[in-house]
């Protein structure tokens, strides 16, 4: 696969608690080179991205982290103000504790009140299709709960279930092949965590994956531009 084609599968995830704002704005910049498909930074930077891309071909992702029943209001509030700064996707991290609690109606009242906070804010603001990627953290679940993650995915309709979420977990083309065989064909997988070189993206491709988060980007397309011989991207 040529560098070109591979840039719109990337996603560049700038995440944790060690973010500056300096690093988002390199962070837009090489987005903006590379040409990838999004920029993934959490909440408090969702309007400086939206800002810095506006007219660029990348789209604006904010990560909504984990959280519990007792909070499904709160991660609402903050996917729907995300979209009214300008996200054009929206990461939801499922709860791998209530999950494995059994609670899988708390989890999919959850995914779905927040899928439904980002349509109505969308379609309100006449926004378009702003994507809603539920991020399952397979490697932290045994097969029979990341299936059933997926039913959850697939009766809530969001638009792509993702591995994980990348931090301090990678993502094997095992979860990428079993989520994409428990999942409908229009729901997409993105693949998150660990993918170092071009084979590992390879890799997640041919396994299902669609997207493939990296904190990286420009690394892996460097790497395959060499490997090609071609002196640009």
């Amino acid at each position: 696969m040529r560098s070109g084609d591979l840039s719109k599968t990337l996603d560049h995830t700038l995440l944790g608690p060690d973010v500056t704002r300096d690093d988002v704005e390199r962070a837009c910049a090489l987005a903006r080179d590379y040409h990838v498909a999004a920029l993934c930074v959490g909440p408090e930077y969702g309007q400086l991205v939206a800002d810095r891309l506006r007219q660029s071909d990348v789209q604006t992702c904010v990560r909504i982290g984990a959280g519990s029943s007792t909070d499904v209001a709160g991660r609402s509030a903050a996917a729907e103000r995300a979209v009214r700064h300008g996200a054009n996707e929206i990461d939801v991290c499922l709860s791998v504790s209530t999950m494995r609690a059994g609670d899988f109606a708390g989890v999919r009242h959850e995914l779905a009140h927040i899928a439904q906070a980002v349509r109505t804010r969308a379609t309100n603001d006449a926004r378009g299709t702003v994507l809603v990627k539920a991020i399952i953290d397979a490697p932290l679940l045994e097969e029979a709960y990341v299936r059933l993650a997926c039913k959850i995915v697939t009766d809530v309709g969001v638009d792509f279930a993702m591995t994980c979420s990348g931090i301090d977990m990678r993502a094997s083309s095992h979860d990428v092949e079993l989520l994409r065989a428990s999942l409908p064909g229009y729901i997409g997988v993105s693949a998150s965590g660990g993918v170092r070189g071009p084979e590992d993206v390879h890799a997640m491709i041919f396994a299902g994956a669609t997207r493939i988060g990296s904190a990286h980007p420009d690394k892996l397309l460097d790497q395959l531009r060499t490997a090609s011989g071609r002196p640009h991207i």
